[in-house]
C-alpha cells in the first residue's frame, strides 16, 4: 500500500491519508484552503506560523490560508495522519497584495518579474518582497513555484504526460518540476498520479 493517498471529494475538498510515512513537508501556504488534520499513529512536529509543537496519536490541528506550515516526524519515527483541505475565501487586507495574489494563482506559468510587480504594486521590489511575504508567508519566487506544483498536481489528475505537465506548468524541464514536487508534495511527479489514479 502506498504512504500517501489522495482523494478528491469535489473541488471545493481533498482528502489525503498518510500511512507510516516519514515524509517531511518543508514550510509551505495553502492560499485558499483550511486545512484540518488528526493523528492516527504515532507523532509529528508541526511548525505553525513559527511555533512549533508536537502532536500525538488523536490530537487535531487546523491551519488557516497563507499561514506558513511545515511538517516532520517527531524523532524521525513512521506516523499515519489524515489531512482534509477544504477551500475557502482567504481575507487579505491590502487589496493590490490580494491582486498580486490572484495573478499568480491564475496563471502561475507565466513569467512575472519583481520588477512588474512593484510596479504593479507601486512599491519598491525590496518592499513590495516584504510585504508580500508578510502577508502570504512566502517570497512572490517561492509562492510562484509553490502554484506551479498546485498546477502540476491538477493536471498530473489527467491523462498528460509528465513532461506535457511540466511544460504547461510553467517549469524549464522535467527534472525541474521533478525537484519542486518532491520538495512541496513529498512525493515524485509520477508517484503522485499513481496515487490519485488508484484511489478511484
Amino acid at each position: 500500500m502506498s504512504e500517501v493517498t489522495d482523494r478528491k471529494q469535489n473541488d471545493e475538498i481533498e482528502c489525503v491519508r498518510y500511512e507510516k510515512t516519514r515524509k517531511a513537508y518543508p514550510p509551505h501556504t495553502h492560499s485558499n484552503h483550511l486545512t484540518i488534520g488528526y493523528i492516527e499513529e504515532g507523532r509529528v512536529c508541526i511548525t505553525i506560523d513559527g511555533e512549533s509543537g508536537i502532536y500525538a496519536q488523536g490530537d487535531e490541528f487546523r491551519i488557516l490560508p497563507n499561514v506558513l506550515h511545515g511538517i516532520e516526524p517527531a524523532d524521525n519515527a513512521p506516523y499515519s495522519m489524515v489531512v482534509m483541505c477544504i477551500r475557502t475565501e482567504a481575507v487579505v487586507a491590502d487589496e493590490d497584495l490580494k491582486e498580486l495574489q490572484d495573478i499568480i494563482l491564475e496563471k502561475p506559468e507565466n513569467i512575472y518579474l519583481i520588477e512588474e510587480m512593484a510596479e504593479d504594486t507601486q512599491v519598491s521590489p525590496y518592499h513590495m518582497i516584504r510585504k508580500f511575504k508578510k502577508a502570504f508567508g512566502l517570497t512572490p519566487h517561492q509562492f510562484q513555484i509553490q502554484c506551479r506544483v498546485r498546477k502540476a498536481q491538477k493536471l498530473l489528475e489527467t491523462t498528460k504526460s509528465i513532461p506535457e505537465v511540466a511544460y504547461e506548468a510553467g517549469f524549464c524541464d522535467q527534472s525541474h518540476l521533478d525537484r519542486c514536487f518532491q520538495k512541496i508534495v513529498g512525493m515524485t511527479p509520477r508517484q503522485y498520479q499513481d496515487a490519485v489514479i488508484n484511489s478511484d
